[in-house]
């Protein structure tokens, strides 16, 4: 099969097509023909060096796909020859073919092609976990989504909107903030030109949103926790301005905040299984009702994913980067 090979750490060149062997599922895993893999920021960490696989993981990158189920390990059921199935991976995605465990697979859609599937996985994999089960966003509540205009940012905004949220978001430029609203954000605030605490404080008459969803980190991080209500929830997915933030211990007290977050490329087959239940209970209603959908921005060839790496870096896209195996 066809494979893209990180050669070493470095520039999106580093990423190179090669031939390897197919791989075979072993116990409790699946084969997949895959259609179309999404190309996600821990990709771009991993081919610069800084994310490496987790034990036992493939060093090809690619945390999700959408293909046809080619073949059966032992000790699977639920699954089928010939299924068209998205599933979330801890590796291996860029590849003709690739191994993924069956609890992490879900059916595709109805109706949704294989590039819309396979932006799907990570995406509502991290937004279900994070803002509904560790935020435990509920109906009526107010959730900011930084990052709006990023394949997690529209997922967010869409699914909180669709079960009930007021939505506010942050993005930067006039142009995503635009795409936010149009996603279901009742305002979105462009951080270059506005300070969002003071934002979401005027849009909540005083109070402040009940859960904040972020994936910047660094200085952000004292700013979030002015924006929270009484009883608000701080969820981190990400530290792309840093790792290292003040924290204020008595205004966590006084005002009951909470502040949790958490990763999901190292956790468990039976942990991710336990995810992907519930976002087929969840999310599949609203994908496939139309009232939530995958924002692909563009989608490549297999062997462009180093221009695939080089448009995510740019940051010029909304929603999901996607590449095609044919």
């Amino acid at each position: 099969m066809i494979a893209i090979e990180i050669r070493q750490p470095g520039d999106p060149d580093v990423l190179v097509p090669v031939e390897r062997p197919r791989p075979e599922p072993g116990s409790g895993e699946v084969l997949i023909k895959v259609a179309a893999a999404g190309v996600n920021r821990p990709d771009v960490m991993q081919r610069q060096g800084r994310y490496p696989p987790p034990p036992g993981a493939p060093d090809i990158p690619g945390l999700e796909v959408a293909g046809t189920i080619a073949a059966i390990g032992p000790d699977v059921s639920g699954r089928r020859l010939g299924e068209d199935v998205c599933a979330l991976v801890s590796g291996g995605g860029y590849a003709e073919y690739c191994v993924a465990p069956a609890p992490q697979c879900l059916p595709v859609p109805r109706g949704m092609d294989f590039a819309a599937a396979a932006a799907l996985p990570e995406t509502c994999f991290t937004v279900w976990t994070n803002v509904f089960e560790r935020g435990r966003l509920a109906a009526g509540e107010s959730i900011l989504v930084h990052g709006g205009s990023s394949g997690i940012g529209t997922t967010a905004i869409q699914i909180a909107r669709a079960r009930g949220s007021r939505v506010f978001a942050t993005a930067g430029s006039a142009v995503k903030c635009a795409a936010c609203e149009q996603l279901g954000a009742e305002r979105a605030i462009n951080y270059r030109e506005a300070d969002f605490v003071a934002a979401v404080r005027d849009l909540t008459g005083g109070r402040g949103v009940d859960v904040v969803l972020d994936m910047v980190g660094g200085d952000y991080f004292a700013r979030n926790i002015d924006a929270l209500a009484v009883e608000g929830r701080l969820v981190e997915i990400a530290t792309q301005r840093g790792t290292k933030a003040e924290l204020v211990i008595p205004t966590i007290m006084q005002r009951r905040l909470t502040i949790t977050g958490s990763t999901l490329r190292p956790r468990s087959v039976p942990e991710k299984g336990a995810i992907a239940r519930a976002v087929h209970a969840n999310v599949w209603p609203l994908l496939e009702s139309g009232a939530v959908k995958p924002v692909v921005f563009r989608t490549f060839p297999l062997a462009r994913a180093a221009d695939a790496h080089r448009l995510l870096e740019s940051s010029e896209h909304i929603g999901k980067l996607v590449l095609i195996t044919s």
